[in-house]
């Protein structure tokens, strides 16, 4: 029963701040127009900020190279397998894209990273912190490339140095690649030579980055609320229910599956708990503004976040109970 509870109150808030917006839109407090472009500022502004200030403090040193190794390789097979499966479901060109990120984007930063230290404490949380400088950098270069290469819908043939454009511009990625350019420059320059300095001794300066990062998740879930349509599920149902049943059932089976059956020995269980952090949470939040800076399809990208969220009360609650069972954690 604690575990369910558990995995209920992980997703609940999120389900609940979506409802709060679908009800603001129906009483008029948040239209179409005002969601476009609060969705284009939580992008261009308050999700990098909140990327930069979690990453920022984070520490180099304890860090297991060869989980993240697993991870990032879990990662990159399943966004290979994930294209062919995406281009047979898909119904349209501009849900390609989409239905791919879906698949391989989780909810990590969202939901992933506090998941981890509420399955193992501090040390579940500092597992997960640490392998998020490598996993969420590649979910956005992921995601603008399943975008920009197989979300085109003008017929156009995307040329390579595009996408490269498109990903060095992300502002996603250069939230992330500031943070971790100032954590080797505190890494490796400041601390040999005795500095102490960070950015959060600017205690003004640092505030103001929270206050934007505070922002960021609650905004983009009103937003999200505000643009679903349940008119829309019967029209993309096929895409709907392969996309939540990928994400949230089939990827974590063959992820943490694997991990447990090979490498039960080699990863602690605090890495397991990242593992369901990384790979059993749903479709991530900040995937829809991402897609309708795009062009791609956002009421689908919108309806793979709220399902894979619904469903992810159910699994999320299976994965650990499973893992508890046989002692990972």
């Amino acid at each position: 029963m604690d575990s369910l509870i558990f995995a209920l109150s992980a997703v609940a808030p999120i389900v609940l701040a979506v409802v709060v917006g679908y009800f603001f839109k129906k009483i008029g407090m948040m239209d179409e127009d005002f969601a476009k472009k609060a969705n284009k500022l939580v992008f261009r502004a308050f999700m990098p900020v909140m990327l930069f200030v979690k990453i920022y403090d984070m520490k180099l040193s304890d860090v297991d190279f060869g989980f993240i190794g697993y991870c990032l390789i879990a990662l990159f097979v399943i966004f290979g397998l994930s294209i062919p499966a995406c281009l047979l479901i898909a119904g349209k060109k501009d849900r390609v894209g989409v239905l791919v990120q879906a698949i391989f984007r989780s909810g990590y930063s969202l939901i992933g990273i506090p998941l981890a230290g509420s399955l193992y404490g501090d040390e579940g949380m500092m597992a997960a912190t640490i392998l998020s400088a490598a996993l969420i950098p590649c979910f956005n270069v992921l995601a603008v490339i399943s975008l920009s290469a197989l979300g085109n819908d003008s017929g156009e043939k995307v040329s390579p140095l595009k996408i490269v454009l498109d990903i060095i511009k992300n502002p996603l990625i250069i939230g992330i690649f500031a943070a971790l350019a100032c954590v080797a420059v505190r890494t490796f320059i400041f601390e040999p030579a005795g500095i102490t300095f960070k950015l959060s001794n600017i205690g003004p300066l640092f505030q103001v980055l929270n206050y934007l990062a505070d922002l960021a998740i609650p905004l983009a879930l009103l937003v999200l609320g505000a643009q679903f349509e349940f008119s829309a599920v019967a029209a993309l149902k096929k895409e709907i229910i392969f996309g939540t049943l990928t994400r949230t059932v089939i990827v974590p089976a063959l992820v943490l599956g694997i991990a447990f059956i090979f490498l039960r020995d080699r990863f602690t269980p605090a890495q397991f708990a990242t593992l369901v952090a990384a790979f059993a949470t749903p479709v991530a939040v900040p995937s829809v503004p991402m897609v309708q800076e795009m062009g791609g399809d956002v009421t689908l990208a919108g309806q793979l976040v709220v399902w894979s969220t619904l469903a992810s009360a159910l699994t999320v609650f299976l994965v650990t109970f499973l893992l508890r069972m046989g002692g990972a954690f």
